[in-house]
C-alpha cells in the first residue's frame, strides 16, 4: 500500500501537480530540457518523483532509469547543438561577450586536457549543467571522449539526487533546505576551483608569450 506523500517544500510542492498528472514523462522532458541548455527545474522533479517512489507512489528504478536516459540524451543534444552550431555563433557574436579567438584558443586547450572531468562533474552545479554540453560540443571535443563521461555524470547525478530523494522521505522539508545551503558552498567551491585553472592558463600563457617574446631578441610590450 502506498503511503501519503509528505509535506513538500517550496519548489518541491510547487511541481506536484506536474507530477501527479504526467507521472514519468514529466520526469523525462524536465530532466532532458535541463541537460541540453533549457533552465527547467530537472533537478527538483528527479527529487520529487524519488520522494514519491519513496512514498510508494512510483517505481524507483524505473526513475532512475528515465532519469538516467534523459540526462544523457539531453546533454548529449547539447554537445549536438555546440558542435553544429556553436563555433558560427563565437564567431559572429562572441565579441560582444568578450569571447575573443584567442580566449576561445585557451577555452579549446582547457577542454582538450579536463573536458572530462569538467562534463562529469558540471551537472552537480546549475547554470554547468544546463550548459555544458554545448560548451563541449563548441570546443569540439571528440564525440567518443565526450559519451562516455557523458553518461557516467547522468548516472552519479542521478544516483546522488535520485538516493537523496529517496532516503530523505518524511524528513524532505528539513534534508532539501540543507542541502541547498550545500549545494551553494559546492558550487562557490567549484566555481573558486575553475577561476584558479583559468588564472593558472593565463599566467602560463603570458609566461610562454614573455618568452617567445625574449628569445627572439624583441622587447615586450
Amino acid at each position: 500500500m502506498s503511503a501519503p506523500t509528505p509535506p513538500l517544500p517550496g519548489a518541491l510542492a510547487e511541481l506536484a501537480p506536474l507530477l501527479d498528472h504526467y507521472g514519468y514523462l514529466a520526469v523525462a522532458l524536465l530532466v532532458l530540457l535541463d541537460n541540453c541548455g533549457v533552465p527547467v527545474p530537472g533537478q527538483t522533479i528527479l527529487i520529487l518523483a524519488s520522494v514519491y517512489a519513496g512514498a510508494g507512489h512510483l517505481d524507483f528504478a524505473g526513475v532512475l532509469l528515465i532519469a538516467v536516459g534523459a540526462a544523457a540524451l539531453g546533454n548529449s543534444l547539447g554537445y549536438l547543438i555546440g558542435h553544429t552550431g556553436g563555433r558560427a555563433f563565437v564567431h559572429r557574436w562572441g565579441r560582444y561577450v568578450l569571447l575573443t579567438p584567442a580566449r576561445m584558443e585557451r577555452a579549446d586547450a582547457f577542454f582538450a586536457r579536463q573536458g572530462g572531468k569538467v562534463v562529469t562533474v558540471a551537472r552537480f552545479v546549475d547554470g554547468l549543467r544546463q550548459y555544458n554540453g554545448i560548451i563541449a560540443g563548441t570546443t569540439e571535443m571528440p564525440w567518443r571522449r565526450f559519451l562516455p563521461y557523458n553518461v557516467l555524470g547522468a548516472v552519479l547525478w542521478t544516483a546522488v539526487w535520485g538516493t537523496f530523494g529517496y532516503v530523505a522521505g518524511a524528513h524532505i522539508g528539513t534534508v532539501y533546505h540543507t542541502a541547498l545551503r550545500y549545494q551553494v558552498w559546492f558550487a562557490v567551491g567549484l566555481g573558486v576551483l575553475v577561476a584558479a585553472l583559468l588564472l593558472r592558463q593565463v599566467l602560463r600563457y603570458r609566461r610562454r608569450r614573455r618568452a617567445g617574446t625574449d628569445a627572439s631578441g624583441e622587447r615586450p610590450d
